[in-house]
């Protein structure tokens, strides 16, 4: 789950050796924290915030299939 993260985040930023992905794994919950360079942050949140929901999104799609569930964290 964090490769796809990573994946997502490095193709986002103008920076890509700069993305950090850790993930935490508990019984039924898995949590992902990304860390970009700051000038990239804008990139990974997007207007709104609708590329980091969108991010989340598709995480979640994909942590249904192993029944965890899952919670993006965008570390500054």
């Amino acid at each position: 789950m964090s490769e796809l993260v990573k994946t997502i985040a490095k193709a986002l930023v103008d920076n890509p050796d700069e993305v950090f992905v850790t993930e935490t794994e508990g019984r039924q919950s898995l949590i992902i924290e990304l860390k970009v360079a700051p000038e990239d942050m804008g990139k990974i949140i997007g207007k709104q915030g609708k590329i980091a929901k969108a991010i989340r999104t598709v995480t979640k799609a994909a942590a249904t299939k192993e029944n965890k569930r899952v919670v993006v964290e965008i570390i500054q």
